[in-house]
């Protein structure tokens, strides 16, 4: 009888800024992580919602509502140094490696100027680039 074990990449745990998503195998460079999903909305109807927490721009006319607690992507948190990197392609939003992750790190990338103008800026950042800095 042949058994094997499916052991997830990565799992939901507490961060510094709540919860995160953290690498439970070694991820190499490059390596394909999650997909941000979620229901596609109409930039139009973006711009009529309150809470832009968990939305994600694919282009000009196309955002994705990443907030639905089965969007698994939605817990990787927000890096200064991140080690992975979100490709949209083709309308979708892709998580990969940008370099190797070990088991126990936190698994964040880059959010961008604008949310990071919006919603991180004002209380202060506070992924790991940020903590060693204001330690130091």
């Amino acid at each position: 009888m042949k058994t094997e074990t499916s052991q997830k990449p990565f799992r939901v745990g507490r961060s510094l800024t709540g919860l995160g998503l953290f690498a439970t195998l070694e991820i190499q460079k490059g390596t394909f992580i999650i997909e941000y999903v979620g229901p596609r909305l109409s930039n139009d109807e973006v711009s009529r919602r309150r809470n832009t927490r968990y939305l994600f721009e694919v282009n000009s006319r196309w955002t994705i509502d990443g907030s639905p607690r089965w969007n698994i992507a939605r817990y990787i948190n927000h890096s200064c140094r991140p080690n992975a990197e979100a490709v949209v392609s083709r309308g979708r939003i892709r998580i990969k490696a940008i370099k190797r992750i070990k088991p126990g790190d936190e698994i964040t990338y880059n959010y961008g100027k604008s949310y990071f103008d919006t919603f991180i800026k004002p209380i202060g950042c506070k992924c790991g680039a940020c903590m060693a800095r204001a330690r130091a």
